[in-house]
């Protein structure tokens, strides 16, 4: 399995990453988790309002029946939405959603933190102040964000003493705004347009580890593009670089994002075991560039 430096620290972690939000869905939560980590997958995603709270307790069930050591593992997990109500920053807040994150968990610590979505009533000065907490005892030890633009994490780092060292935000075949904007410069197509405040070279300059969410997916969760008779000519050339590179349609959607040099993560968040091991695969997968800029236009993008 390929491994990413996150940030700075250069904390080994698996290039692919298991996301648990659908983990209460699986059949057999143990042989979930065992098919990952026998595939070179040791980071775990969560999040405080996946299932209500029971996503971390299903997993905190399954992996004490496996024989995987706490400390062998990356386990990571994100608060600061209260769904259907508001997002929260306080410090009140984050240090709550720790505690019952751990308790879920039944872990001494969290290997990482993210905040989730962005919160405009955030006051910096209390996102500190819980982190330092949360650091100083031991419940946590690298902190991140999640879908947040440039200038947000730049305002909260001018606050927050540790390295903000990973953004999680939507990328993938069919969602690549960061790299269009990046591709139309001194354009006026719509392409053209930053919608992230070039946040994909903002985290290569910062030492930021990007981790691509939902990246088999097309829309606003409107399904998956694998496979999908809407994305004809994407299939066709996802089904002839899978013959290539020896892997499947799903394994080149992966390896078109580890190619990127921006250090990436791809987050997975199947429940099926063959799918997790097709996709653990793809991680040694190398595209070439040409092979690279064939996909991203059979995804339906042109080149200036």
């Amino acid at each position: 399995m390929k491994q990413v430096n996150l940030g700075p620290n250069e904390v080994g972690a698996s290039s692919i990453i298991l996301g648990c939000m659908r983990i209460t869905q699986a059949k057999d939560p143990v042989a979930v988790i065992q098919t990952a980590v026998e595939n070179g997958i040791n980071f775990f995603d969560h999040a405080d309002i996946y299932g209500g709270g029971e996503c971390e307790e299903v997993f905190a069930q399954a992996f004490k029946k496996t024989d995987y050591k706490r400390e062998d593992m990356f386990i990571q997990s994100k608060c600061g939405i209260v769904p259907g109500v508001m997002f929260d920053f306080s410090k009140e807040h984050i240090i709550e959603a720790v505690e019952g994150s751990l308790k879920r968990l039944q872990v001494d610590y969290l290997d990482s933190l993210l905040l989730h979505r962005p919160d405009t009533l955030m006051e910096p000065e209390e996102v500190a102040a819980a982190f330092d907490q949360l650091e100083a005892q031991g419940k946590v030890k690298y902190f991140g964000v999640s879908n947040q633009y440039s200038r947000q994490i730049e305002l909260l780092q001018k606050y927050v003493r540790q390295p903000l060292i990973i953004n999680q935000l939507q990328f993938g075949v069919m969602h690549t705004g960061m790299v269009d904007f990046g591709l139309h410069v001194n354009m006026t197509d719509s392409r053209s347009v930053d919608h992230d405040d070039g946040v994909l070279e903002f985290s290569r300059m910062n030492d930021m580890t990007i981790q691509a969410w939902s990246p088999y997916q097309y829309g606003f969760f409107e399904g998956v593009f694998i496979g999908n008779e809407k994305f004809p000519e994407l299939n066709l050339k996802l089904v002839e670089m899978a013959e290539k590179y020896q892997t499947t349609p799903t394994g080149i959607a992966s390896a078109w994002i580890l190619r990127h040099p921006a250090n990436m993560q791809v987050i997975a968040g199947t429940m099926t075991p063959s799918r997790i091991e097709e996709i653990a695969k793809a991680a040694n997968v190398q595209l070439s560039r040409e092979d690279w800029y064939g996909i991203y236009l059979a995804a339906g993008n042109d080149l200036p």
